[in-house]
């Protein structure tokens, strides 16, 4: 009998045996994940890297004092990394749509983790639109609009009439909204949390670098030749990775069309729709709250070029000096939106921010009326879910 319950405890501690059959005097010498599910306040989302490093060795807190390995993570990035005490935790997607949506999907499911009650934090680099920021500056978005969605033509070959080769599904033209619906066009956060993240990184002294400035000299607009600051803006989510006024222009309209002349489009970005589409799945079957969503990016490159240097200048040869100040920047303001919740759990976070706007998609899957889709510009019946009966053009020659 003493040799079968010494037996357990060792299977126990070596993560072999059931948590559960650990006695408390043993429990205490566990890792937290090895005791039950971690249920962090705020989980940190990066994608690649550089962002997830720039949350290391800082002095507010040890995000990797704990490493747990969750099945159908990246495979470069295996592990969600946590605090000792499991209050803050940092997962890291891999870059593009399929490596977002196919990481947060399989943590969201994860036993390890219970995310009901957690802040999810997209923490990342992106380009800028300089009419409407610039290099170094950090963004919080309303909106994430998946851009790339959209039947494309070469502009070489585009109708003399259209102004891009880009144009909604269902649609015969630019500007028309989509009338195919996919269902992922357009996902909308918490405005309200939104600024009260915007409250806490405004309190953070943001870095610049000599080259940054030197280099925004270059452009005209107003907004381009600022300092770094804290803004608020929107993002345009596509695997495309994008360079030039003409297509950036275009995707610019396509925000403002998708949400109903509600978005601004400042941050280009390869991810945040995939994420959001995940955490609105799992919000359906209450795995998480999707009115705990932040979403902000800090800004490394133009997404365009300026006067007399060619597109691919631009996109391939240009150096901003602004990498890294971007990167630091992500922690610089994101440590004060984490300090923010972590701090107010108690007073105010623990029980959810209402939000005062819709939040959700553009299905209405969480409930509620969206404040944007083609129910708002056209008739409601004029409203198409793609599915395997919708639009056989492509698939049914016969």
């Amino acid at each position: 009998m003493l040799f079968a319950t010494l037996s357990r405890q060792l299977l126990v501690l070596s993560g072999i045996g059931a948590v559960a059959a650990a006695p408390k005097a043993w429990n205490s010498f566990l890792p937290k994940w090895k005791r039950g599910p971690i249920k962090p306040k705020v989980l940190i989302i990066d994608m690649f890297i550089f962002e997830a490093e720039a949350w290391y060795g800082i002095p507010e807190f040890d995000i990797l004092a704990q490493n747990i390995t969750v099945p159908g993570l990246s495979p470069l990035f295996p592990n969600v990394h946590c605090t000792t005490d499991g209050e803050v935790c940092q997962a890291i997607t891999g870059e593009g749509e399929i490596n977002a949506a196919a990481t947060i999907a399989s943590l969201v499911a994860s036993p390890l983790f219970d995310l009901t009650s957690t802040y999810l934090f997209i923490a990342g680099i992106a380009g800028v639109n300089p009419d409407v920021s610039t290099i170094g500056s950090v963004a919080f978005a309303r909106f994430t609009v998946q851009v790339g969605l959209q039947y494309e033509i070469d502009a070489r070959e585009i109708p003399s009439n259209f102004s891009t080769g880009y144009f909604a599904m269902g649609a015969f033209a630019p500007d028309q909204y989509p009338q195919i619906i996919y269902g992922t066009e357009v996902f909308e956060f918490n405005d309200s949390l939104r600024k009260m993240a915007v409250a806490f990184a405004s309190t953070a002294k943001l870095n610049d670098s000599d080259a940054s400035v030197a280099y925004r000299a270059n452009y005209l607009q107003t907004a381009a030749k600022a300092s770094p600051s804290i803004v608020e803006c929107d993002v345009a989510t596509s695997d495309q990775f994008f360079s030039g006024k003409l297509i950036g222009d275009a995707f610019f309209n396509t925000t403002k069309l998708f949400t109903n002349g509600t978005g601004v489009y400042c941050a280009t970005v390869q991810e945040d729709s995939a994420t959001a589409e995940a955490l609105l799945r799992a919000a359906m079957h209450k795995q998480v709250d999707f009115g705990r969503i932040i979403l902000m990016r800090t800004f490394s490159d133009f997404d365009r070029p300026y006067p007399g240097q060619s597109v691919i200048q631009n996109l391939l040869y240009s150096n901003p000096g602004s990498f890294e100040t971007s990167i630091e920047n992500i922690y610089l303001a994101g440590v004060k939106v984490v300090l923010g919740i972590v701090n107010g759990w108690d007073s105010t976070f623990e029980q959810g921010v209402v939000p005062t706007n819709y939040v959700g998609d553009i299905f209405g899957s969480l409930g509620g009326t969206p404040d944007f889709g083609p129910g708002k510009t056209a008739e409601p019946t004029a409203l198409k879910k793609r599915n395997v009966r919708t639009n056989f053009r492509r698939h049914n020659l016969a």
